[in-house]
């Protein structure tokens, strides 16, 4: 188990029964661009579940997950957020949206940066399961990069 409380490192996480994560340092460690709409760093990465952090980048389509429900909690910044049919509304820190599989949704506007969002899906989501409504939106190449930033 890891004892560094800072944050774990990818070693000690990948064959530990459980670990500290430093949320805000690792939400720092975003770089300020990116080529893709999102850059995620993956926290745990189980059967049953996956959690990580992502910045948003840019305005993300409508889109869906075909295999796992999912829970986002706003570390930082403010967008607006749809799910569904429903009209957007505005997300910020302290809050936590949760939609189950197959949920369309998307993020049409960045309203203050940098966006990050503390992500758990249930079961773990692979990084291909992503799904535009209009294919012409993007792919997971384009819709995801991840990196260690611990």
């Amino acid at each position: 188990m890891p004892t560094n409380t800072d944050h774990a490192s990818p070693a000690n996480t990948a064959v530990a029964a459980s670990a500290v994560f430093d949320i805000q340092k690792i939400a720092a460690s975003f770089p300020d661009r990116a080529d893709t709409m999102l850059i995620d760093t993956r926290l745990t990465d189980e059967p049953h579940a996956s959690s990580r952090i992502f910045r948003v980048y840019r305005p993300v389509a409508a889109h869906y997950h075909a295999t796992c429900d999912e829970y986002l909690s706003v570390l930082s910044g403010r967008a607006k957020f749809f799910l569904g049919e429903a009209p957007p509304f505005e997300v910020g820190p302290g809050q936590l949206i949760f939609f189950k599989q197959s949920t369309i949704h998307g993020i049409p506007e960045i309203l203050e940066e940098p966006f990050v969002v503390l992500a758990v899906d249930t079961p773990r989501r692979d990084p291909s399961d992503i799904h535009f409504v209009d294919p012409a939106d993007g792919t997971p190449e384009s819709f995801l990069q991840s990196k260690r930033l611990y």
